[in-house]
């Protein structure tokens, strides 16, 4: 097992001078860079980077507490144009951004090994496959936004970059061996380029986990004040929302709508120091939530098409589409040894049986693939499949 850097755990940079040498050494380095963030999830606000992680070849480990500096422009100018090694690169790549730091290549380790059809995608297991090393895993779920950072989780976070290079380098291997590596440059590139769409603020308490157990506008109205409101005070004291209040007391609170503080602090998850010290604030969402005229619909006039599961009845032939054509792209996909969700996104196969093309052929059916966001190579192993299924779907009796 690998249990530290083959250099050692470097100190952690903290002032402009540091800074500096990390970007002279890391620009003076040649090749591609492993590059790694630690959030705060579930302790702080927002999904900020609390320490960032580099390595080049011939420069060693560097550790950088973001925290001390405005912006990180100097290590991304001191890197040029080189290619980014991540793990995972949806994760960190948002926070990175926030320092002025965006990669102009990038290599995601985990899209490579789905690509590449392994069978567990997690840094430690594909380690463990293609280099034949064993990493000592813990803290991922750590605070770190203490300070300071004990010398074991600088050791941990250490070891997130110190193989990225030589595991790039056996998946690029791995890739160009399947066929596949042109498919998964593309991904990358789209990878690299992709903003999430955003809900707007008003609207994110709809990501509510258990919000389907609320029936009712008025509870739902209910749901999103009290939401807003710990949003707020969660904003206000740099707390992670759920530090504050878990979502299932959110929920239960909107459904049993209580009156009183007594009846507030009865209701499950509104027994920690939060729910009694911030009780009023809690009250007054739950009274303009009842006294609201504006209720909301049970799901957003954009959210896209409805669950699956209710397509039998609502869309039959929709139903016939999705369920054909998911069969036979499954089949498919174990012909590529990857998984179907790496061969087409559900929700883009969700969107297009649902709302197909006026006319249904080849070419339609690729353009509509391409404009919701499927790649050449998505397109081109995919559309004759959907294109036949869509035009001659498996009866429902087969379904």
């Amino acid at each position: 097992m690998l249990t530290e850097p083959a250099g050692g755990v470097p100190g952690v940079i903290d002032t402009e001078r540091g800074l500096q040498r990390c970007a002279e050494a890391l620009g003076a380095a040649q090749g591609p860079v492993a590059v790694d963030a630690e959030r705060a999830s579930g302790f702080r606000y927002g999904q900020r980077a609390f320490l960032v992680q580099l390595k080049r070849e011939g420069t060693g480990i560097w550790l950088i507490d973001p925290e001390v500096f405005d912006t990180l422009l100097p290590i991304q100018r001191a890197l040029g144009d080189a290619e980014w090694i991540l793990h995972a690169a949806t994760q960190d790549l948002p926070c990175l951004a926030e320092l002025g730091m965006s990669p102009p290549a990038l290599f995601d380790t985990e899209l490579a090994a789905r690509m590449a059809g392994l069978p567990k995608v997690g840094l430690g297991a594909v380690v463990e496959q293609l280099l034949g090393v064993r990493l000592a895993k813990e803290h991922s779920a750590a605070d770190w936004s203490r300070r300071p950072l004990p010398e074991s989780w600088l050791r941990y976070a250490a070891l997130d970059v110190e193989l990225l290079i030589e595991l790039r380098a056996a998946l690029a291997q791995l890739l160009t061996d399947q066929g596949k590596w042109d498919w998964a440059q593309q991904e990358f590139e789209y990878l690299r380029r992709f903003k999430p769409a955003q809900l707007p603020r008003h609207e994110r308490w709809r990501k509510t986990s258990g919000i389907n157990r609320l029936k009712s506008p008025r509870k739902m109205a209910v749901l999103r004040e009290l939401w807003l409101a710990r949003e707020s005070l969660a904003e206000k004291r740099d707390l992670s929302p759920g530090h504050l209040l878990p979502d299932k007391a959110l929920v239960a609170a909107a459904d049993a709508m209580p009156r009183t503080v007594p009846q507030l602090l009865d209701v499950p998850g509104f027994q920690g120091r939060a729910a009694k010290r911030e009780a009023p604030r809690w009250i007054r969402a739950i009274e303009a939530g009842a006294a609201s005229e504006d209720l909301p619909g049970r799901q957003r006039p954009d959210s896209g098409p409805p669950a699956p599961r209710t397509w039998k009845d609502r869309n039959p032939e929709a139903f016939r589409r999705f369920r054909t054509a998911r069969a036979r792209l499954a089949r498919h996909a174990e012909t590529l040894n990857m998984m179907p969700e790496t061969l087409l996104t559900p929700a883009v196969l969700k969107q297009l049986c649902w709302s197909p093309p006026q006319s249904i052929d080849l070419d339609t059916v690729s353009t509509a693939l391409e404009e919701l966001g499927a790649r050449p190579w998505q397109v081109e192993q995919t559309a004759a499949i959907i294109t036949v299924a869509m035009l001659d779907p498996d009866p429902l009796e087969e379904l």
